[in-house]
């Protein structure tokens, strides 16, 4: 086991572990202040990976303008679900939840296969990304790093967005006491669709994002993120975000050195980690007992 190999399997895990936390982030901040589970989240990614990837074509291979609109076509769709569906679901119990969220998911991979096709679309490449650079004497992607680079701004924007800005403190106060923030003026159901559709937005992000990274978009490629992101929200505390983010961090490494080290085990390390976690901490890492 050399240190270049060593490194090299780090890095990957850390890269592993940023991509997984960008679409995290955005469930977690969903449950946290709306206290809703919602598994078409992955959807979400989904769509925003194929919103992006036809952008891009018709915006010339312009894969940054293409990240910019993708997911802001993906918000409209995460408006109507909230605004017409998940709202009338907030006071009943998560199974509820999980069930409608669910039936979008299945809803979402049939309209994908629609719109796009069954089949596997290949990803672009990005420009002044693609390549790699050498790593004490080994290569390693760019994109891979510049994915290391985005998770930690994204993590340091949400935790100055939640405990920096005006619009943060009603955030908190919100998922507080619902009833209290209504009382002193705050439109709650005016703040729940737009933290939704910012989720949302997050999600969308992680999914255009992805087009270079994951090599080929097929539907249904949101039940695999998605459920990589539970994990990490479960192990980190359900709402917490800094619990995500060290989630995240804990998976991507214990994946790619599981992968590299143990590969006949490495499916079972992730779920032996959070049934240990659950054990001995059953509110997760950084999440409040009930």
């Amino acid at each position: 086991m050399s240190l270049e190999s060593i490194v090299h399997v780090c890095l990957a895990g850390l890269s592993t572990g940023m991509f997984i936390w960008l679409v995290a982030s955005g469930l977690t901040l969903i449950f946290g202040v709306l206290g809703v589970l919602n598994f078409a989240h992955g959807s979400f990614y989904m769509l925003g990976a194929y919103s992006c990837f036809t952008f891009l074509g018709l915006l010339g291979e312009n894969f940054w303008l293409g990240l910019i609109i993708g997911p802001l076509f993906v918000c409209v769709v995460g408006f109507v679900v909230e605004r017409y569906f998940i709202r009338y679901v907030y006071h009943l119990e998560l199974p509820y939840q999980l069930l409608l969220t669910f039936a979008f998911v299945l809803l979402f991979d049939d309209l994908v296969k629609i719109l796009w096709g069954a089949g596997s679309l290949g990803s672009p490449t990005v420009p002044g990304l693609s390549g790699s650079i050498s790593i004490l004497g080994r290569n390693f992607p760019t994109y891979n790093l510049f994915i290391i680079v985005v998770g930690p701004i994204v993590a340091l924007g949400l935790w100055a967005l939640i405990e920096k800005t005006w619009w943060g403190r009603i955030i908190r106060a919100a998922s507080s006491d619902r009833e209290m923030a209504s009382a002193i003026g705050v439109k709650v159901p005016l703040l729940f669709t737009a933290v939704f559709v910012f989720g949302t937005w997050l999600g969308a992000v992680g999914g255009g994002l992805a087009v270079p990274y994951v090599g080929l978009l097929t539907p249904g490629m949101g039940e695999t993120i998605i459920i990589d992101a539970f994990v990490v929200a479960v192990i980190g505390g359900l709402g917490s975000l800094k619990g995500a983010f060290l989630g995240a961090l804990i998976i991507g490494l214990l994946s790619s050195f599981g992968t590299r080290y143990i590969p006949t085990f490495d499916m079972f390390l992730t779920f032996i980690l959070m049934a240990v976690v659950l054990l001995w901490r059953p509110q997760g890492i950084f999440g409040e007992a009930s």
